[in-house]
């Protein structure tokens, strides 16, 4: 593919040697190679809405357990590394003076 002659050339006829690409990636040297990928690309997305119908989604109800029960041991986990945050403070305040 020839480029247009600009002012560095001289409008020379001059011609590059990376001629203009529409994808310059390795993969995307032909049309049918973009073709394929495509399909490919399609393949999976018609996959992985086959799969989405396969999964037992949570209702409501359990959602709402479940967050909870999270949030409480959250709390917990927070109030006891607190504590033996708070406790081995003091020992090394104690230790180093």
């Amino acid at each position: 593919m020839d480029r247009a002659p600009d002012s560095k050339s001289g409008c020379w006829g001059f011609k590059s040697l990376l001629a203009c690409q529409f994808f310059p990636f390795k993969g995307f040297k032909t049309m049918e190679n973009i073709k394929a990928i495509m399909q490919k690309i399609m393949h999976f997305l018609s996959e992985a809405k086959s799969e989405l119908k396969k999964v037992t989604w949570p209702t409501p109800k359990q959602t709402m357990a479940s967050t909870s029960v999270v949030i409480i041991i959250v709390f917990i986990v927070a109030i006891y590394l607190g504590i033996i945050d708070f406790g081995l403070a003091k020992l090394v305040k104690f230790i180093l003076g």
